[in-house]
């Protein structure tokens, strides 16, 4: 799977569950709670000031190395 701005998060952490503290670590930590689960990663770095094209490396590179 390759991660962009557009997946949704929910679908990543059905596949992988060990990118959750990439997750936690930008603030976002409801991650059972159904709206955060149906938002993109470019929605949730918007509502946390965190750089989208930064996570979306970050995540890429975390399940490539797997």
């Amino acid at each position: 799977m390759e991660i962009t701005k557009d997946t949704i998060i929910g679908d990543i952490l059905d596949i992988d569950s060990s990118t959750a503290p990439f997750f936690l670590e930008m603030g976002m930590h409801c991650l059972g709670c159904p709206a955060s689960r149906g938002e993109s990663i470019e929605q949730a770095c918007m509502v946390h000031g965190v750089n989208a094209d930064e996570l979306v490396s970050k995540l890429n590179a975390h399940i490539q190395g797997k």
